[in-house]
């Protein structure tokens, strides 16, 4: 086993984010459950124009967006370039492989890439319903093979770290399996939050009245994802990666909150993942709910804080 840490995180902090829990939860119950309103285009329309309990999204001057080849014509991607550039940040957005885009979180990228001293590249893959499974994870694999081979003649340096949140972090991994023995050429994964067995774990199937992403969200984005997939095909490993073989993956950084229906995915992950002879740490926050990394409290302060010491020391080669 090589799990270089397992810790719980936030206590000290824990009445703060019960506080800012109950605010959450009290925004949540003005609107209805995504599953209820079932229809995907119009959930995207309503976060871009503010109609949500998210801020409409904000674009900042300093990103570019370009297309680099994907066997479906192309890949959008949101770059990110600070001043010193000494790796690269292959991101992927969460939103449940239905909502969000590689432009609604560019202030915290933006803050990340100079923070990190890292070029960040995030992939505005295909979204579900319109576009199920493999659209998603077959446009970040495209946007991991283009970075492999252009990273050093694109942005100087081929030191590369892959990660993202939630949905996010699902591809990440899903990336890093399809990559084989290419995805050593990563220096880190910083895995937030994710999915990582879509038939359920045990914390996902008791998460019925749990706030941010209950049972019943959960079973939808499945089901805008994974059209008429049963239970077994859903445990496919380039479905679910917990089931898959883990050896040879980098080095990974797991971050959930207790209070996250995700919790037993990053727990099972980040075991099997040392398990088959990698090196991960897990940081579980006390508390914390689904997406707190975006939250202007100290738990979510912390946790941007976290993923720019991992990542900056990633590409430079610390352990």
């Amino acid at each position: 086993m090589t799990m270089n840490g397992y810790i719980t995180t936030g206590l000290d902090i824990a009445d703060e984010t019960r506080a800012f829990n109950a605010g959450v939860a009290e925004l949540l119950s003005t609107q209805p459950a995504l599953e209820d309103v079932d229809d995907a285009p119009a959930l995207r329309a309503a976060r871009e124009e503010g109609r949500s309990v998210f801020p409409t999204p904000v674009r900042v001057a300093e990103a570019t967006t370009r297309t680099v080849p994907g066997r479906a014509g192309g890949v959008p991607v949101r770059v990110f370039r600070p001043d010193d550039v000494r790796g690269v940040y292959l991101h992927i957005h969460g939103g449940g492989w239905t909502l969000g885009s590689a432009d609604s979180q560019d202030p915290l990228l933006l803050e990340l890439a100079r923070a990190a001293n890292v070029a960040v590249v995030s992939v505005d893959y295909r979204l579900a319903p319109e576009h199920p499974y493999p659209a998603g994870p077959d446009d970040c694999e495209d946007a991991a093979r283009w970075l492999l081979a252009e990273a050093a003649a694109e942005f100087g340096t081929g030191r590369l770290v892959i990660g993202g949140e939630s949905a996010g972090a699902h591809l990440a991994v899903v990336t890093l399996l399809r990559l084989g023995g290419q995805a050593s050429a990563f220096a880190g994964a910083q895995l937030t939050f994710g999915a990582y067995d879509l038939a359920m774990t045990p914390s996902q199937r008791h998460a019925q009245d749990m706030l941010v992403i209950p049972k019943g969200t959960m079973a939808w984005f499945y089901d805008q994802f994974l059209p008429g997939m049963g239970p077994e095909e859903r445990r496919a490993p380039d479905v679910s990666p917990l089931y898959a073989d883990l050896r040879g993956m980098p080095h990974a950084r797991f971050s959930v909150g207790t209070q996250d229906p995700l919790l037993d995915d990053s727990l099972f992950m980040a075991a099997r993942w040392s398990a088959a002879g990698n090196e991960a740490e897990l940081e579980v926050v006390a508390e914390a709910l689904h997406g707190f990394v975006a939250f202007p409290d100290t738990a979510g302060e912390r946790e941007r804080a976290a993923q720019v010491a991992y990542i900056a020391g990633r590409v430079a080669g610390k352990d």
